[in-house]
């Protein structure tokens, strides 16, 4: 039974091809593909892929990239399942006041972030950090439940909100340093300083709650750019989101 997990985001769709849905299935095919070039799939990188026997995704982007996508996938005979968050799905519990409204992206990702945090050792407490067109910082304790999460702007929202409301900003993007001594490297600066102080705060408040120092995972299209500057030591996992679609799939196919 193989398995095509989609991560439709903002801006692109990724995809990945699993020889079974489960964690640790063996990667057949990926690739990435930007919203503006979805219709581009089916003749394109998904011409010479087998039939999956399923299609697991999770998308924020809106139900009009959603038909979209569908359509791409209409060349063959499966019918996609796009994960929708829930009170309690793969071992994670769901804290949100209105679970069906926490982004699925995030949902997925966290589920993914829990059964790596058990395949590692012992259960703690997690912080889950995606880096991308936004930034998403959510705590999950000991026990699996997903307590809340904070939004903030990604670099690139940031620095259009600063050019856009404030005069003689539109300058080349900069470096981070320390003691920034020019605007370039000021920005840069301000927001990843903004989005590692962020992370902090939520790693102090949950090590306050939990007692135990948490596990920090970081994942996102930017996140790379991130990770050195972190002052919170966090594992950066490419994949987080392609793992819990397939402790997902797992549970709901396996």
């Amino acid at each position: 039974m193989t398995l095509l997990a989609l991560d439709v985001g903002n801006t692109r769709l990724k995809w990945a091809l699993y020889d079974a849905p489960r964690v640790g299935g063996r990667l057949l095919a990926h690739g990435a593909q930007f919203l503006e070039n979805i219709e581009k799939l089916a003749e394109g990188d998904w011409s010479g892929l087998p039939a999956p026997t399923r299609v697991l995704g999770c998308i924020v982007a809106g139900d009009a990239v959603k038909r979209r996508v569908e359509e791409q996938l209409e060349q063959w005979d499966v019918t996609p399942q796009w994960v929708v968050s829930s009170a309690a799905e793969a071992g994670l519990s769901n804290g949100y006041d209105h679970p069906a409204r926490l982004g699925s992206d995030r949902w997925v990702a966290m589920i993914g972030a829990r059964q790596r945090l058990l395949q590692q050792g012992p259960a703690r407490p997690c912080v889950v950090v995606m880096v991308g067109t936004a930034v998403t910082v959510e705590a999950i304790d000991s026990e699996g439940r997903f307590l809340g999460g904070i939004i903030l702007p990604g670099h690139g929202i940031m620095l259009r909100a600063l050019e856009s409301g404030t005069a003689g900003l539109h300058v080349p993007t900069g470096e981070v340093r320390d003691f920034p001594t020019n605007t370039s490297d000021a920005l840069t600066s301000g927001g990843t300083f903004a989005i590692a102080g962020a992370v902090q705060r939520m790693w102090d408040n949950l090590r306050s709650h939990c007692g135990q120092d948490p596990v920090c995972y970081m994942t996102g299209g930017a996140g790379w750019k991130m990770a050195p500057s972190m002052s919170t030591p966090c594992e950066l996992v490419d994949t987080l989101i392609f793992d819990g679609l397939l402790e997902i799939a797992h549970k709901r196919f396996g």
